[in-house]
Parts: C-alpha cells; sequence; structure tokens
C-alpha cells in the first residue's frame, strides 16, 4: 500500500495521537473517496452501505447518453 507509506509512514509524530488521527484520516479517504478498481471504480462505503448498483447503473446511462451524443455529432459533422 504505497499510498499508506506516503501518508502516514513518512511522517514523524512525537505524540500518539497525531500518528491516530492521521491514520483515521487515512482510512476515512481510502474507504470513503478512493475509488477501488477491484470493486468496479467504487468506494468501499459505496459497496458496503448497497449503493454500487445504483451508481453502476448511473454510469452506464451517462455513457449511454455520451456515446449517443457523440454518434449524432459524428453524423452531422460528416453529413
Amino acid at each position: 500500500m504505497r499510498e499508506a507509506n506516503n501518508r502516514v509512514l513518512l511522517e514523524h509524530y512525537f505524540l500518539p495521537g497525531d500518528l491516530e488521527r492521521q491514520v483515521g484520516a487515512f482510512v476515512e479517504y481510502y474507504n470513503t473517496r478512493r475509488y477501488h478498481e477491484s470493486l468496479g471504480n467504487l468506494t468501499p462505503a459505496d459497496v458496503y452501505y448497497g449503493r454500487g448498483d445504483q451508481i453502476l447503473k448511473q454510469r452506464e446511462e451517462i455513457k449511454r447518453k455520451t456515446m449517443l451524443t457523440r454518434r449524432l455529432r459524428h453524423e452531422t459533422e460528416n453529413a
């Protein structure tokens, strides 16, 4: 986990509370804001709380609309 090394291990902590806060901040980031490729580019929190399917459906709809828009633009530019 290179990210943990960069965020936690490379710092100097003089008080235990400082280290605890930094580890807590990293765990919060890792679980709620960092997308995981092995989870379909969802966060662990999204999967845990059952939001994954809804998010993936929204992404698929956005992708479908984007592809349709591109296709229409391509057709009109090349007509």
